[in-house]
């Protein structure tokens, strides 16, 4: 029977977490894994607060009884786990596919540790067969799509059934398809001096620790 490579990565990437820590919690299906590990841990005693990235993810950690604490009472972030749509050589990321993409990013970058937990499929040579997310702002957002587009790629709204998508930010998702990615530092710094761009999906220059999982329950850690 084959492995979920997903859920032993992420609970691989879980045995980071210690006595202690603040933890940063990711959003979607791997991080969902993660999460549950870590809420198993909880109720063996462990003693932990945690931060999370989505209402989601929010919403998971209480029923688990992970405590959750506000942000204003902490000043650092020890470790975060999430998941990742692709990671290229230089473990530069796509991520956003669940539309938490900024709360996710501002986690990350003040996290002391980023953990990433992938299934093999998401492991690839460049960044760009997945579209890029980009959260925009609702006011004048034709105006934005029409810069990002002018960017070279074909931009469409994320939807929820027959409505556009809304973030837990209230702010908009397009969907950006540039093909190869070959720059992706030089695409994110083009993206963030449009107005009404708030953040993009491209993590970069962020180091992370990236577990990776396969079908046959082997597992790869790129430190």
């Amino acid at each position: 029977m084959n492995a979920d490579p997903k859920r032993i990565a992420a609970e691989q990437a879980v045995e980071w977490v210690k006595e202690g820590m603040i933890i940063g919690l990711g959003t979607g299906s791997t991080a969902y894994w993660a999460i549950q590990k870590i809420g198993e841990r909880v109720k063996k005693g462990l003693q932990v607060r945690a931060v999370a990235s989505s209402e989601n993810s929010a919403q998971l950690a209480r029923q688990l009884n992970i405590p959750l604490t506000p942000f204003e009472k902490i000043n650092r972030i020890d470790v975060t786990i999430d998941g990742a749509d692709e990671v290229d050589p230089n473990k530069n990321l796509i991520k956003g596919g669940g539309g938490a993409l900024l709360r996710e990013k501002i986690i990350a970058s003040n996290s002391e540790k980023f953990i990433v937990v992938v299934d093999s499929s998401k492991v690839v040579t460049h960044l760009g067969e997945f579209p890029l997310p980009v959260e925009v702002v609702q006011f004048a957002e034709n105006l934005t799509q029409q810069k990002i587009v002018a960017l070279g790629c074909e931009a469409k709204w994320r939807m929820d059934k027959s409505k556009q998508y809304i973030t837990d930010n209230g702010n908009l998702i397009l969907d950006c398809s540039f093909g190869r990615i070959t720059d992706p530092s030089t695409l994110d710094r083009q993206l963030h001096l449009i107005p009404g761009v708030v953040e993009t999906g491209l993590f970069v220059n962020m180091r992370p620790t990236v577990i990776v999982g396969h079908l046959n329950g082997k597992l790869d850690v790129l430190e």
